[in-house]
């Protein structure tokens, strides 16, 4: 993956392109699915569906004029930073809250991505398009908060809350995966000492050392993926410090306990606290990413029961 900051013009425009393609597209399977149950939404998914087939039209018109004929192939995957999108619009039948919301957090993320390449851009031309196109990303942001929206709601409401979705994505789920990775990753080093020296300080050692480390590792593994310029994710190095320490805090949960001189007691005690542990994940997974509580808390504790298991079986040969 490259930064945004990394990308050329010639660049810029190429993944403008990509993203109104692929926005299109998503709004033409959100329009088609929700046409039966919600015909007016739909009808007004399609509109949006034309426009941004409007906005890829001009900025290849541009592009050509700038710069020939051959587009380069720049897609959003391949730029640091993008929010990675649950394809809700595979769902069938189509959930209106789930297209209107996954819309709201596509145009922020367009809108501000059009605002970060204007000010980048030193060319005139290019630079009152993609400033025309930020506007126009806007007006949609406002039409998808009034899809099934109560008469009279406030639109200033609804951008804070799309706002404040887009920074749970952003920012809440980077900190969720270093808790995760910290309280599953950690459970066979530290389970396999347990079992292998019988020794709670040996093992307590172990522990430390894994959560630590694994704290360090998600920390620059997070401050080195975004440098915030296009997402506005704020200063990389204090998202990897918060991530690192959700990292190691993951892991010395379980670990405290293994300062219990006796051993047994020790497992016992970390294992009621790898329980918490995996709860608590599951529970914010259901409560701040929209997963259904029964699926968190199988992706979790399967994983976790998994990783354990390894740790014991390493542990006891």
């Amino acid at each position: 993956m490259t930064t945004f900051d990394k990308l050329t013009e010639k660049e810029v425009l190429a993944l403008a392109i990509s993203l109104e393609e692929e926005d299109a597209m998503i709004y033409g399977d959100f329009a088609d699915g929700l046409r039966e149950k919600h015909p007016e939404e739909a009808a007004e998914f399609a509109q949006m569906r034309e426009e941004e087939n409007g906005h890829r039209h001009r900025l290849i018109e541009l592009f050509r004029t700038r710069f020939g004929e051959h587009i380069p192939l720049v897609r959003r995957s391949y730029v640091s930073g993008f929010v990675s999108r649950k394809p809700v619009w595979l769902k069938k039948p189509v959930e209106l809250d789930a297209a209107r919301h996954a819309s709201e957090t596509m145009e922020i993320e367009t809108r501000r991505f059009y605002e970060n390449a204007a000010r980048r851009t030193t060319d005139a031309g290019i630079r009152q398009l993609l400033g025309d196109l930020a506007e126009e990303e806007r007006k949609h942001v406002h039409i998808a908060q009034g899809m099934g929206a109560q008469p009279g709601s406030n639109s200033e409401a609804g951008d804070r809350e799309a706002q404040r979705r887009l920074y749970l994505l952003q920012v809440v789920q980077p900190g969720l995966a270093g808790l995760m990775d910290g309280s599953v990753s950690t459970l066979a080093p530290l389970f396999a000492a347990a079992f292998a020296t019988r020794n709670s300080w040996q093992t307590f050692l172990v522990g430390m050392a894994a959560s630590i480390g694994a704290g360090i590792s998600m920390g620059f593994a997070e401050a080195m993926s975004d440098d915030g310029t296009l997402t506005g994710r704020g200063r990389p190095w204090t998202r990897g410090l918060i991530c690192g320490a959700m990292t190691a805090l993951g892991g010395l949960g379980h670990t405290l306990p293994f300062l219990i001189p006796e051993v047994r007691v020790a497992i016992t005690v970390a294992v009621f606290v790898v329980a918490v542990e995996l709860g608590v994940i599951a529970w914010i997974r259901k409560r701040f990413m929209d997963t259904p509580l029964l699926s968190a808390v199988f992706q979790v504790v399967l994983g976790g029961f998994l990783v354990f298991l390894v740790g014991i079986l390493i542990g006891s040969s």
